[in-house]
């Protein structure tokens, strides 16, 4: 990918600038990574100015549909997103392969539950239709380039209730549907555990959830599992702070190198 030397100086400033000056790679070389799920994909980490900090080859889809220089927050489906594990991901991925741009496609929604992530479903807390918005912009960013991976980091909203009984048959249709409406089938998908935070004790609903994701890397085809363990929060006990959420993207990386490693054996 060549950049001219305005976008170099103005990547190298830490500015943001527009999709109009931003030279895509060849469709092959443009690796996308879906983002999915609810807050703690979208991100709650405290934004630092090296967060700020654009990557030469990792960009992202921002909410007009323009590809801009991927900086924290990504997602912006509730004015309290910041830092999140994708832009970590991206960049780890970038670097694997200097011959690729990523370009980051944000989709999750904070707070839903893994009911509104099916067509036609509205949430309130973002005003949107979780799975239509995410299948629209997908399709939007995939007339660019080719999906890669996609992460998710879901299942808070579903501890509670009868909502973990059904939760695991709800994960597994999503994650079939998803791969079928966006012609997926072998995309890898990375499920993020959920939060592990020192002191906390599990439900009987959170541990039915995470058998949920854990039985989803088990059974389901080219699905891999990162670990939340050792993670810390911010203040509010429910979303992981920056460091882990920058951890968090090194360990989907991990898993997602993993998965690519086993399919070639």
């Amino acid at each position: 990918m060549k950049f001219s030397w305005f976008i170099w100086l103005v990547i190298a400033a830490g500015l943001t600038v527009g999709a109009a000056e931003v030279k895509l790679p060849a469709r092959e070389k443009f690796r996308l990574v879906l983002l999915t799920g609810q807050s703690n994909m979208a991100g709650r980490g405290e934004v630092a100015p090296a967060d700020r900090k654009p990557h030469p080859r990792v960009l992202m889809l921002d909410r007009s549909g323009q590809w801009v220089p991927a900086v924290d927050p990504v997602h912006y489906d509730k004015p309290a997103a910041g830092v999140g594990p994708g832009r970590t991901f991206a960049i780890a991925l970038a670097e694997s392969d200097p011959d690729i741009v990523v370009g980051l496609i944000p989709t999750a929604c904070g707070g839903a539950p893994i009911s509104v992530w099916e067509p036609g479903a509205y949430w309130e807390q973002t005003a949107s239709h979780p799975y239509d918005d995410m299948l629209s912009r997908a399709r939007r960013a995939l007339r660019d380039g080719e999906l890669a991976a996609i992460l998710f980091h879901q299942g808070e909203g579903d501890c509670y209730g009868n909502s973990p009984e059904l939760y695991q048959k709800r994960l597994f249709t999503f994650i079939k549907r998803m791969r079928s409406d966006l012609n997926a089938v072998e995309v890898p998908v990375i499920i993020g555990q959920l939060s592990r935070f020192p002191g906390e004790k599990w439900s009987a609903g959170k541990s039915r959830v995470d058998a949920a994701h854990r039985a989803a890397a088990a059974e389901l085809p080219l699905v891999g599992f990162a670990e939340s363990e050792g993670f810390t929060s911010n203040p509010d006990r429910i979303h992981f702070d920056a460091a882990s959420q920058r951890e968090f993207g090194r360990r989907y990386f991990e898993a997602y190198r993993k998965l690519l490693t086993k399919q070639s054996d």
